[in-house]
């Protein structure tokens, strides 16, 4: 069979002759600065053949490049192979990044082309410096892969529906009227709002636009001491959604009409927006004379630190939700013993059909990662029919899945022991657990940052000469993205803000080991940030964990667990089984008792 991509590059480089460009950019990115995008965006999967959520695609006249990370570098190499890209790894040390090699290869006079809603604002100030540097120039007019892309799918087109006030427990209203208090601290009259989770959290709606996602294809415009406009296909808001929108001073307008709406707006405004966050082509279309307030959506922050009663909707979240995984993880165990045939699709299936059985399911969210041996060291592996392992009664698998539901989003790792397993297997397993424990237990001054917590987690790890490429942990959004900011856990990067974690906020820790071809480790728990108490230095923090799910004992050597971390294995197990526990019936009980028991 003929590789499609080849061809594909080829007609975007006629298209790059016939325009006088030099070099096309296309990220991984939508007008709404999304980490996972509709079909109708994903154009850098379409020409490269790369599927993984993170990468960046540069094409020259004569090269092919896609940067992504170390999460990545497997999965690209396979599905780069035969297409004329070449793999480019980032982060890894004397290898260029995608601008140095802009810096390098473009001449004086020369343009590089990117669609100017596929970067965001300050994307675009970052590559003109650079660009100015070698004289080059951006063009921000052309989508060249649009251009040739003849079956580019649809924008989407699911309906909205409304998060009830039960399971949203902050009202509309409320939320707007707190965005305006913001809105008159920083001096501005309208608020510009992009991206998707800060749309549907501040108007308490939900769509299905992006897979995984609740979330839908919108901008929003928030007057200060008038009304706020949602710039959204009203199809969708058929029924009482539009009229509770109407209610609360919110009017719709089309999708596409955002930048009219910008540009109509007079010398008296001052309009606040975050360049972070906001589509290059959706800037330009703001006049002159408007003064610009540059910052990061209050929204941001807002839906960061949840309220008490959104806490307790996701601690009764993760007990329902524990209790599907014991129910899941029982079956394949029952599988396996029984000989029944059994794959990577197999977990994912038991898991979806669990999860799907629990008041306020209301599907995954994300992909479920179900990897055995060597497809555990993919950190964002994903078994399809055409490519999947038949599962044995021995090794490693690992299993990273997660539900959206009305009361929160939840997102666990655990590693399967299917039978036995290797020595180097078992050692790498206990020093993953020795890291997660370690950051779980911690207790930190506030106005800590994660990037000052994340050597916690790889301590035990770096002890022995071995580390992990991705991040410790994210912030998770409540029934909203599985991915959250502004906070997180990971290295420190040059210039990177540190954002001091506070009370309220959810992270994942899930520190990890992969070994290419043998196997995978990743041992993960969501914490909420919680008061740690006061003492002679201050106001202290602390992690509690909100999972409820067994680790697998198979996997990890007891004895190489210190006293300390023992204990908290032991009291962490005691929660589950007592909380999860009444939630199930016999032999699932059975199993969450034997696998909760104390460590001997």
């Amino acid at each position: 069979m003929t590789h499609p991509i080849p061809a594909r590059l080829a007609a975007l480089r006629e298209q790059m002759r016939a325009h006088g460009v030099a070099a096309v950019l296309v990220p991984t990115a939508d007008p709404h600065s999304s980490e996972y995008l509709p079909d109708h965006w994903r154009g850098r999967a379409w020409l490269s053949g790369f599927t993984g959520s993170a990468g960046t695609l540069l094409v020259g006249r004569d090269f092919a490049g896609l940067w992504t990370d170390s999460r990545y570098f497997s999965q690209a190499e396979q599905e780069l192979a035969g297409s004329g890209v070449a793999l480019c790894r980032l982060r890894v040390q004397s290898n260029p990044e995608y601008l140095d090699w802009v810096r390098e290869n473009l001449r004086a006079g020369e343009a590089l082309a990117v669609a100017g809603d596929s970067i965001t604002v300050g994307a675009q100030r970052q590559i003109e410096r650079v660009l100015a540097e070698r004289g080059a120039t951006l063009r921000q007019d052309l989508d060249l892969v649009a251009a040739i892309w003849a079956d580019r799918p649809a924008l989407p087109t699911a309906p909205i529906v409304e998060h009830a006030i039960a399971y949203a427990c902050v009202s509309r209203r409320e939320k707007l009227d707190r965005v305006r208090e913001a809105m008159r601290g920083l001096g501005a009259t309208h608020h510009l709002i992009s991206s998707l989770d800060d749309v549907a959290w501040l108007l308490n709606l939900r769509g299905a636009d992006v897979e995984c996602n609740p979330v839908f294809l919108a901008h929003l415009l928030v007057e200060r001491e008038g009304r706020t406009t949602l710039f959204v296909d009203a199809a969708k808001l058929a029924g009482a959604p539009g009229a509770g929108l109407a209610a609360d001073g919110v009017a719709l307008a089309d999708y596409g009409s955002i930048t009219g709406a910008l540009g109509a707006l007079g010398p008296q405004a001052a309009l606040l927006y975050d360049p972070a966050r906001t589509a290059s082509a959706v800037a330009r279309a703001i006049p002159d004379a408007v003064r610009r307030i540059e910052a990061a959506n209050p929204t941001t922050a807002f839906k960061a630190v949840k309220t008490a009663a959104e806490i307790e909707r996701i601690r009764e979240t993760m007990r329902v939700d524990g209790a599907a995984l014991a129910r899941a993880f029982h079956r394949l165990e029952r599988a396996l013993a029984d000989g029944r045939p059994t794959t990577e699709l197999t977990v994912d299936a038991l898991l979806r059909e669990e999860r799907s059985r629990q008041p306020g399911w209301v599907g995954e969210s994300f992909a479920t990662i179900a990897g055995y041996e060597a497809n555990g060291a993919l950190p964002h592996y994903r078994a399809t029919p055409e490519s999947h392992r038949v599962l044995r009664a021995e090794g490693l698998l690992l299993v990273d899945s997660g539900g959206q539901y009305l009361g929160g989003t939840t997102d666990v790792t655990r590693v399967l022991a299917l039978g036995a397993i290797s020595p180097e297997q078992r050692r790498d397993s206990t020093l993953v657990l020795k890291g997660m424990i370690a950051l779980s237990r911690a207790r930190f001054p506030k106005g800590a940052s994660g990037p000052q917590l994340d050597a916690l987690a790889r301590a035990p790890l770096w002890a022995e000469g071995l580390d992990y490429g991705h991040g410790t942990g994210h912030g998770v959004g409540y029934f909203l993205n599985v991915h959250e900011g502004p906070h997180g856990i990971r290295p420190p990067t040059p210039g990177g803000a540190l954002v001091a974690l506070e009370p309220g906020m959810i992270s994942s820790i899930e520190p990890g080991l992969y070994r290419p071809g043998r196997h995978g480790i990743r041992h993960e728990n969501l914490v909420v940030v919680v008061d740690g108490g006061h003492g002679e230095f201050g106001d202290f923090l602390r992690f509690e964990a909100l999972t409820r799910c067994p680790f697998d004992r198979r996997t990890f050597d007891p004895d190489a667990l210190d006293p300390a971390e023992r204990d908290w294995l032991d009291r962490y197990h005691e929660t589950v089984r007592r909380e999860v526990g009444p939630l199930l019936d016999g032999a699932d009980r059975e199993w969450l008792e034997r696998h909760c028991a104390p460590l001997r």
